[in-house]
């Protein structure tokens, strides 16, 4: 039994392997997407944060022990931001793919279709992650930065709202006809998830100016819990309740992508070329 599942094995991790390789490749390839995924997060922490630094610190919330700059608190929403627009960009490849024919090349592998979808979330996960990375140790060198450890804890936090954000762009690929459409519609996802969350303010914040509506609808969005995820883990601790959003937000996106792509059940089929 375990002669024969070895190679089933290998094949899996070759197509994660080939998928993961092809994204980070393409993101080297493409200057202008590197230089965007550092400078856009980099201008929201030094210049952003730091012109409001003297009216949005932070007071004594979990998981912050002491009163906290404004630079520290927005960390992890930046981090969070980077994964948010290296997903959806993954999502909007996808519509290329589909249009210039690449998907079909991929699904003539021996790998199924589902396995397919989660390797290409999978590799735009990887991707942001590195991104990620990067940007914190550019943070680090002007003494913005979370301890060794929390950079580790992140890790995990990071790759479950990877595959959530990415199965939320790749549920919207499925109702996508053209690239060009995509654009637009990314435009009314992106920046709601991004500004209607704690990413940039806590929550409390917003209860106490009186803005209610907005709290609630932040409470809400799958991206709030995502950055809690990985605010909490930069201090060692566990949101349970942010983890169960993200995880159930993520398997329910998944599911309905899957069945979106299959040609015989889902909305996929009802697409037309051209």
């Amino acid at each position: 039994m375990t002669e024969r599942t070895s190679p089933v094995r290998r094949r899996y991790l070759l197509g994660l392997y080939a998928v993961t390789e092809r994204e980070i490749l393409k993101f080297l390839r493409q200057y202008e997407r590197l230089l965007s995924a550092i400078i856009r997060p980099s201008l929201w922490l030094f210049i952003f944060a730091t012109g409001l630094q003297n009216l949005l610190g932070i007071s004594i919330i979990p998981p912050y022990q002491t009163y906290t700059p404004y630079q520290e608190y927005i960390l992890p929403g930046l981090v969070g931001i980077i994964i948010l627009f290296q997903c959806m960009q993954s999502a909007l490849s996808m519509v290329y793919d589909r249009e210039a024919g690449v998907m079909r090349v991929m699904l003539v592998t021996p790998l199924p279709r589902s396995y397919l979808l989660l390797a290409k979330i999978m590799g735009a996960t990887i991707l942001s992650m590195l991104q990620a990375y990067v940007f914190l140790g550019l943070a680090a060198l002007v003494g913005y930065y979370t301890t060794l450890a929390g950079m580790i804890w992140i890790a995990p936090a990071m790759l479950l709202s990877g595959l959530m954000l990415g199965s939320i762009g790749l549920l919207i690929t499925v109702y996508t006809r053209q690239i060009e459409n995509f654009a637009g519609l990314m435009n009314f996802v992106i920046f709601p998830m991004f500004f209607m969350s704690s990413a940039l303010y806590p929550l409390w914040k917003l209860q106490e100016s009186g803005a209610s509506l907005l709290h609630d609808i932040a409470l809400f969005n799958p991206f709030t819990h995502a950055v809690e995820l990985i605010r909490f883990a930069a201090y060692g601790q566990m949101n349970w309740t942010s983890c169960a959003v993200v995880v159930g937000v993520a398997l329910v996106a998944f599911g309905l992508s899957a069945r979106g792509y299959d040609p015989n059940r889902g909305s996929i089929r009802m697409i037309k070329r051209g």
